[in-house]
């Protein structure tokens, strides 16, 4: 039911009305949105508070290591057809982000949530989700997560007995473990392009078996289930066999899956796959991801890749050469501070274009670069690389922290 049928608490007010004014002089201070420290404030005055803010709402959790910021956007536009929605639109994915998404969310019907991945089971747990969507887990900041079985099984001991509908990737084995554990599960067959983190059995520790689309475990018989939904090539397959064409201002294949996920998501609430995905084509950009801007003369298109599988994406949906590529990688707190994973990455797929590279780790990436035999140029600054480089659109892709400093520096 819309509408908060469950008023607050004098204190519950308190801390939102709190959280609101933190936030508000954050922003005043120009420390981004504020909803970080709103939301720390709001639940030190009130630690329930998460969870009196989820009382009314019909709750949607998406949690994975890639695509959950755009997944969840993608949701919350297909199910704005049905009722009003409340969403972190911005990415704060931890309890504090959340808990301030939420308090702005009186009025709402649904709330779609983008959760961190540590943070799943406890988010769950405190806002009763009717719908949680799964996408994949990979290595991502190897400084502070666990290793992704561990993650899997977290996510697989928090899940058991949810009665949450879970909506979850048939073709990464982690997920598929970690869903196993639910009664009531929907199968999407999503596609799953870097496989480096589910080779080995996450039941039993075997070597995975890959024929084709399928996967398997040939020692303890662990396999692939059968997907209800599907993405074949632009179109979303529904569990009738209906097939219906997927149009998206996003580009890639990811993104693609990722709507199909999405429509499955809409469909449990009652939207059909043809108005979900009309809606979804609304998406221009999200939290500046996939913009097109225009600095110093030049048009830029600005992607964020923060770990392997995310670059692999990435890599897919560049222009082909000699379209130039300024790349720029930094290891902050909020990256991860540990940049071993640049080489997990194929850098030989950008082979032909010309690579300009910068950030606080450039150095790193550019040791990364020079084993992988391409050429590149070191840059100190993104006006250096866009004087530089050749004609045409460039590419932009940048780690978390980097792609927040470029995007301040293109007034974005």
């Amino acid at each position: 039911m819309a509408g908060n049928t469950d008023p607050l608490s004098p204190r519950a007010k308190l801390a939102v009305t709190a959280g609101k004014a933190a936030a508000a002089v954050s922003r005043a201070a120009g420390r981004g949105s504020g909803s970080v420290i709103g939301g720390r404030v709001a639940l030190k005055l009130d630690p329930d508070l998460l969870a009196r803010l989820a009382r009314h709402l019909d709750v949607i959790l998406v949690s994975a290591t890639n695509g959950k910021t755009t997944t969840t956007r993608l949701i919350a536009e297909a199910l704005r057809a049905s009722g009003p929605v409340v969403s972190n639109a911005l990415g704060a994915n931890m309890p504090a982000g959340i808990t301030s998404a939420l308090a702005g969310g009186s009025d709402a019907k649904y709330g779609v949530i983008e959760v961190d991945e540590k943070y799943l089971a406890g988010v769950a747990r405190d806002t009763t989700p009717k719908a949680i969507a799964l996408l994949n887990l990979s290595r991502d900041q190897l400084d502070r997560a666990a290793e992704t079985r561990m993650l899997a099984e977290h996510w697989r001991e928090g899940l058991a007995g949810s009665k949450a509908l879970i909506i979850a990737n048939a073709d990464d084995p982690l997920i598929v473990w970690a869903a196993s554990s639910s009664a009531n599960v929907v199968w999407v067959a999503a596609g799953q392009e870097w496989k480096d983190d589910a080779w080995s059995c996450p039941s039993c520790g075997g070597v995975m078996q890959r024929p084709g689309e399928d996967w398997f475990c040939a020692e303890c018989g662990f396999r692939r289930p059968t997907p209800s939904w599907a993405l074949s090539g632009d179109h979303v397959l529904d569990p009738h066999g209906s097939a219906w064409p997927i149009k998206l201002q996003l580009p890639g294949r990811a993104n693609r899956a990722n709507a199909t996920t999405s429509a499955a998501v809409a469909a449990a609430f009652g939207v059909p796959p043809q108005v979900a995905l009309e809606r979804m084509f609304s998406v221009q950009a999200v939290a500046g991801r996939y913009d097109v801007v225009t600095f110093m003369e030049r048009e830029l298109r600005l992607l964020l890749a923060k770990n392997p599988a995310g670059w692999l994406e990435t890599f897919s949906l560049i222009d082909p050469p000699p379209t130039p590529v300024i790349m720029s990688v930094n290891a902050r707190g909020a990256d991860g501070t540990d940049t071993s994973w640049l080489w997990d990455v194929d850098y030989t797929r950008l082979a032909g274009h010309p690579i300009f590279v910068l950030g606080d780790r450039k150095l790193d990436l550019a040791v990364r670069l020079e084993v992988a035999g391409l050429d590149f140029q070191v840059c100190e600054s993104l006006d250096e690389a866009v004087r530089t480089a050749p004609p045409g659109r460039i590419e932009v892709i940048a780690n978390y922290t980097a792609f927040q400093d470029l995007r301040r520096r293109v007034g974005n």
